[in-house]
């Protein structure tokens, strides 16, 4: 009697054999007619159980929560902005879903944006305005008045680095060109275009370098243990700390002056003791970095220069 392989017969208890548990069994021509057959009339169970009963009895899968419930409803989409203007310049009013009170910020492009919450209405947005004209008028001119990098980096253009705004210089022309900042050299593909993902991918390399080996002197320094120090590409921090003892720290720590650079570490490292910001943890701060102050000052004026 001939005899066939069959895959995914049924269980001893009527189901399909499990995924991870189906084995080839050989039977005869009869014995597979027979168990087809039994095979064709299990779907008529289907009229007695739910969806989720079906497949645990047929052992496909046993489904995890939340699998056949309804997705959550989308977040309402935010409204399109609305261009106001004011004595002090344009104003964009944004309604957003999420927040709670009239806000006004000014943008580092200098766009000025009035934030209205969820249940608030364009006439008090525009009376908060008004009444924070000053607020706005005293922003926009300490913004004028901080210096700023070029926008696309090319030889003559001022970038920011080691704190200061420095001219780009070409150092070497011909088949390897190379461009100076101050007294770094940095080789480049070309002179021509801009240079600025070039430059700063050298800028994070240097970084990868300096950076840990500057953490693990101060972490001497301080009596600090360390486990382990990263450089990142972060574009809203200088620094973390983890309680495993790990530091990160951003590339872009090289461009800023090394007062600045040495604050950012001691922050860090003192969050090893105080994994917060409270007044015993600047007290930490003031007793190894005194001038942390004068760094923040100069953080707040010069970090929008390269992006923070």
């Amino acid at each position: 009697m001939s005899r066939l392989s069959v895959v995914h017969l049924l269980g001893r208890d009527g189901g399909l054999a499990a995924a991870g548990k189906t084995a080839a069994i050989s039977l005869s021509a009869n014995e597979a007619h027979n168990a087809l057959a039994l095979r064709g009339r299990i779907p008529s169970l289907a009229t007695t159980v739910n969806q989720e009963q079906q497949q645990n009895l047929f052992g496909f899968f046993t489904p995890a929560a939340g699998v056949h419930r309804q997705p959550p409803a989308t977040a309402r989409p935010e409204q399109v902005a609305k261009v106001i203007t004011t004595p002090q310049g344009d104003v964009v009013l944004e309604r957003s879903q999420r927040a709670n009170n009239y806000r006004l910020t000014l943008r580092r492009d200098g766009t000025a944006v009035a934030t209205i919450p969820a249940r608030g209405s364009e006439r008090e947005a525009l009376r908060f305005v008004e009444q924070h004209q000053d607020w706005l008028e005293r922003a926009r001119a300490r913004q004028r008045e901080r210096p700023r990098a070029a926008e696309v980096w090319v030889p003559g253009a001022r970038v920011l680095w080691r704190g200061e705004l420095t001219e780009i210089r070409v150092a070497t022309a011909g088949e390897k060109p190379q461009v100076c900042l101050a007294a770094d050299v940095f080789r480049v593909a070309r002179l021509e275009g801009d240079l600025r993902s070039t430059l700063e991918a050298q800028f994070a390399r240097r970084a990868k370098i300096e950076l840990p080996g500057r953490t693990w002197e101060l972490a001497a320094l301080t009596g600090m243990d360390v486990k382990h120090v990263t450089v990142r590409n972060q574009r809203s921090r200088w620094g973390s700390c983890s309680a495993n003892g790990t530091i990160s720290l951003n590339w872009r720590l090289v461009q800023t002056p090394d007062f600045v650079r040495d604050y950012i570490i001691y922050h860090e490292l003192m969050h090893l003791r105080e994994m917060n910001h409270s007044a015993r943890f600047w007290a930490r701060v003031a007793e190894v970095c005194p001038g942390w102050q004068d760094a923040e000052r100069w953080i707040k004026r010069n970090g929008s220069v390269i992006g923070l």
